[in-house]
């Protein structure tokens, strides 16, 4: 298998992890953002949410994950809600602190980089209106386990505890009451 470990901005993070990966996800997909929003994407000759792609994932039994900061804005709430599958089928965490971006594929393909799950900020916009981004990709099983330790520590919510912004976390609130 080819270990390697590539630099991406702008354009290419969309296009090698968003089109060439994301879709083909077998087992898992992780995703930590700090902010996202109703990005869409190329699928055959049409636009698509995003969120389309991560609905067929689950209903192919792909565990999908996502962890971001704050609630996203009404028209991803739009999308969101058109797709059943994501209600029941999307795990998800609110976690305020949540600054990293990552994409974990499988366990055998990371991203990891300044790009949030916004069009502006994976390059699905236009040249002019995204943002500018850099990143890597990686097939190379030991970076990919660090990056996978992070979501994971998050995830499991071992940060939790001697965290000092509970009171904004809606999913903390069980440690609140402790």
């Amino acid at each position: 298998m080819l270990r390697k470990t590539e630099f991406i901005t702008d354009r290419e993070i969309y296009e090698k992890v968003i089109l060439e990966k994301v879709p083909f996800a077998r087992e898992f997909l992780w995703i930590g953002t700090s902010d996202i929003k109703d990005m869409y994407v190329d699928k055959g000759r049409k636009m698509v949410p995003f969120l389309e792609i991560l609905s067929e994932l689950i209903e192919k039994g792909v565990c999908v994950r996502l962890i971001h900061a704050r609630e996203p804005g009404p028209r991803f709430r739009r999308d969101f809600d058109r797709l059943p599958l994501l209600i029941t089928g999307l795990e998800r965490i609110l976690c305020p602190r949540i600054h990293f971006k990552s994409v974990i594929i499988d366990g055998v393909f990371a991203y990891t980089g300044s790009a949030n799950l916004t069009g502006a900020g994976m390059g699905a916009k236009s040249r002019g209106r995204r943002n500018f981004e850099a990143g890597i990709v990686t097939e190379d099983g030991e970076l990919i386990e660090k990056i996978m330790e992070q979501f994971d520590s998050i995830w499991m919510g071992r940060e939790c505890e001697g965290c000092l912004r509970k009171e904004h976390c809606a999913d903390c609130t069980d440690i609140l009451e402790d």
